[in-house]
């Protein structure tokens, strides 16, 4: 059984994405004192009292605008009101209710689902002036400080108390985060995987300013798909959410198990593709480097070997890459991207027997012994594989700054020719006896 589902709603800047954080216990929603900021819906894990549940931020809702940005908010909003099983409708205690308000009041009256009224930014509260809370019509209001994170534990008492008794589930899913260029075509992949619109997307660079985590299955397999904000160069960071945006989406790296570097064919792998690659290589991810927009090329026999070349010139550091070239607009090959994203993440996952290891990189060593460099000679007495993702392996050494960058690419090549690592770094730490390790 799914986790229950709390959706955080209200009009802009009540201060929705500020108690959205303190509830998940860390700083997920970008927050800003300006209103438009949290465009997407942004899921969040959390736990109060024993019980699990999701927590759903959402852009402010402007029922009566005709701005094309806004009406996406809003649909993005209804989505989210359709799948909770609990929502907080978050009004501002240090402004007078507003038209809009009441708008939203009214809506969610009609969703039929259980509503609880956060009355926000109350510091110093008198009861007496809640009163004028109930005329909404949602019941009981609760005088919550977000910043302060006050109030908000009995606003949880009411909230979990609505969900069943059923474990909610804790699911494997294998993590998928879409990183790469501004407009390179991330949330409409996402939205091609999920098999309906999940993200906004428009032709405009920069729609999606948060890292939006997904759960889906497919074909039963459980996936989480993580569509995070373009990531542009330094210098055209424009502002502070722009700039919370880009971090957002590293995070999204970070704790991703499999990384889709999104590359616009049509504009080609460019630097800053290469240097978010790089990232992603640092961070011992499993990654595919997707080819979108394969339709708006001009193509002959050789155009996928000229592309292919191009990556490989660019992609020296990670020459180990696995590639695919798709349509997320026409969905062509899309279908390929989960199965290439278990495989990569197969090998990251791969371990090798101790045995096969050790004679496999001995007598690689005896077939090219190290050159020696001041009369010392490296020598490797054992090896280990400890861990995984990416997999990693221990050469126990007489001394490891004897182990030249050249010769730990020599033992990786070794390594690769007689393993499966396709799309998945491997690391090799040198580890003198006896003492600590260097790690290459």
């Amino acid at each position: 059984m799914a986790n229950p589902l709390i959706a955080i709603v209200g009009r802009p800047n009540v201060g929705k994405s500020t108690l959205f954080n303190k509830i998940a216990g860390r700083r997920i929603s970008i927050t800003e004192n300006r209103p438009g900021v949290t465009r997407d819906r942004l899921y969040a894990d959390a736990e109060w009292r024993g019980k699990k549940f999701t927590v759903v931020d959402t852009g402010g809702i402007e029922l009566g605008s005709e701005d094309n940005m806004w009406r996406e908010i809003l649909r993005q909003a209804d989505t989210a009101i359709d799948m909770a099983d609990v929502i907080l409708l978050v009004v501002d205690g240090k402004e007078e209710l507003t038209s809009s308000d009441y708008d939203v009041a009214d809506k969610l009256r009609r969703s039929k689902k259980p509503v609880l009224l956060a009355v926000n930014k109350v510091d110093n509260f008198s009861p007496d002036k809640l009163f004028e809370y109930y005329a909404l019509g949602l019941g009981e209001p609760y005088a919550v400080s977000a910043e302060h994170s006050q109030g908000i534990g009995d606003l949880l008492d009411e909230a979990v108390a609505f969900f069943g008794e059923g474990e909610a589930e804790d699911a494997d899913r294998l993590k998928i985060a879409l990183v790469g260029k501004p407009n390179a075509g991330k949330s409409s992949l996402t939205n091609r995987l999920l098999g309906f619109e999940r993200t906004i997307v428009t032709d405009v660079a920069g729609t999606t300013r948060d890292a939006i985590d997904t759960p889906f299955e497919y074909d039963g397999k459980k996936y989480t798909l993580i569509d995070t904000a373009g990531i542009r160069r330094k210098k055209n960071v424009s502002d502070d959410v722009e700039y919370y945006s880009v971090m957002r989406a590293f995070d999204a790296v970070r704790r991703a198990d499999v990384c889709l570097l999104v590359v616009d064919s049509a504009e080609g792998l460019t630097e800053q593709d290469v240097k978010i690659a790089g990232y992603i290589h640092e961070q011992g991810k499993p990654s595919l480097i997707v080819m979108n927009k394969w339709d708006l090329i001009e193509k002959d026999t050789n155009t996928i070997n000229r592309f292919e070349a191009k990556l490989k010139e660019d992609l020296k550091f990670m020459d180990y890459y696995k590639s695919v070239y798709i349509s997320a607009k026409t969905g062509r090959r899309a279908e390929k991207i989960l199965s290439l994203a278990e495989e990569v993440y197969a090998h990251a996952n791969f371990r090798v027997s101790t045995g096969a290891l050790n004679d496999l990189v001995l007598d690689a060593v005896r077939a090219n012994e190290p050159p020696a460099y001041g009369g010392r000679r490296l020598k490797v007495y054992y090896c280990s594989q400890p861990s995984v993702c990416p997999p990693t392996f221990v050469m126990f050494v007489n001394d490891g700054e004897l182990m030249h960058f050249s010769y730990k690419r020599y033992l990786e090549n070794v390594l690769r020719n007689s393993f499966d690592f396709s799309g998945t770094p491997v690391r090799i730490v040198a580890r003198n006896r006896g003492e600590g390790e260097t790690v290459l």
